[in-house]
């Protein structure tokens, strides 16, 4: 089954209002409602609910989609590749700026 990607996206690749570059093309699970959104202000925005990151010890969970092949990536397959290890579509690197909105 696809997931859907809650928010305000702008393209089939995940893209949001919030971010849309060429290499913005992930969508986050979080931990907190197990919905996938592009990013924290997305879901900020539109879940009735405050966000919580990922605990340590969840390096395994599939948390993270890719926008261009929509395959699910576990929290390590993403933070250990520049890019995504299935279709090789590459990550933006700022988004490392965020990870503690996303994971302990």
């Amino acid at each position: 089954m696809t997931p859907v990607v809650q928010g305000p996206t702008v393209d089939a690749q995940t893209r949001c209002i919030h971010y849309r570059t060429a290499l913005d093309v992930i969508a986050i699970r979080f931990a907190c409602c197990g919905e996938y959104y592009p990013c924290h202000r997305c879901h900020e925005e539109t879940a009735d609910h405050a966000s919580r990151p990922w605990p340590a010890g969840s390096r395994d969970e599939l948390a993270i989609l890719c926008g261009v092949c929509w395959t699910e990536l576990t929290l390590d397959e993403y933070v250990e590749a520049p890019q995504c290890p299935h279709c090789s579509a590459a990550f933006n690197p700022v988004c490392a700026l965020h990870h503690p909105l996303y994971f302990e």
